[in-house]
């Protein structure tokens, strides 16, 4: 049994691109919490800034996801590839929304427990750990390139007016997205996963996410916590998270 929470928020934009995927329910607004058993997947989709209807482009994208019946034998990266052609396609043939996209990051666990994390664009999977945080997901982007290459720092990378240029996104018209696919084992007893878009990783440090996770306090009200520190710091962009703890059978 795994419990999952999650929320996603508009912050200071007009509307949320975002959207939140814990089980078969999608939030495009709003908090959800939940206990499953595997096999299930949780995901974050970040409608890509600059394109028409990337709030459409990553709802859907998590709406197709949902209806996905995953286990141990599924072929996630082709079910990902079939669903990111899809979104593509839709998009060609709708001049108004032509060429719309979203990142997408999430787990997808088996029936043993087995977890697989799958990423495109810039949304992030973190493990909390022993009180440290370690990010699993490696960024698709331009300042990641950069950083990687020695061209720029750490903290530079947070800071640089590129930072929003992703390499090609679920639905991308022009160009298949790269699905880095990788497995990290199973939980143990105090793991938390921890899925956010860049409007909370843009914003909120490793060192602001071990101190609140270490607080006294729910899960959901860390989530809440960490969304505040993220608008606190000047985030300009919708903030959406979740967690996954493993409960036990």
């Amino acid at each position: 049994m795994f419990y999952c929470c999650g929320i996603t928020d508009k912050g200071v934009m007009p509307h949320n691109e975002d959207a939140l995927l814990i089980g078969a329910d999608i939030f495009t607004e709003g908090a959800g919490e939940q206990k499953l058993r595997a096999p299930f997947i949780a995901a974050v989709s970040d409608g890509v800034s600059g394109e028409l209807s990337g709030e459409l482009a990553s709802k859907m994208c998590l709406e197709n996801i949902s209806m996905l019946s995953y286990n141990s034998s599924s072929d996630l990266r082709a079910e990902l590839t079939s669903i990111h052609r899809a979104i593509a396609e839709y998009s060609s043939s709708q001049p108004e929304i032509r060429n719309m996209q979203t990142t997408l990051c999430g787990v997808a666990i088996d029936e043993s427990g087995n977890i697989l994390s799958f990423n495109v664009g810039d949304s992030r999977l973190y493990r909390f750990r022993g009180g440290r945080i370690k990010q699993l997901t490696k960024d698709q982007s331009f300042v990641q390139l950069l950083y990687e290459e020695g061209t720029i720092t750490l903290e530079q990378r947070r800071t640089h007016v590129h930072r929003n240029i992703i390499f090609p996104a679920f639905g991308n018209i022009n160009a298949e997205p790269k699905i880095d696919i990788l497995p990290i084992g199973k939980m143990e007893y105090g793991d938390v996963l921890i899925l956010c878009t860049d409007g909370l990783s843009d914003y909120v440090s490793p060192l602001d996410i071990e101190e609140i996770m270490e607080l006294p306090k729910s899960l959901p009200m860390r989530l809440e916590l960490l969304r505040d520190k993220a608008l606190a710091k000047g985030g300009e962009d919708n903030v959406t998270a979740a967690a996954i703890v493993y409960c036990g059978n």
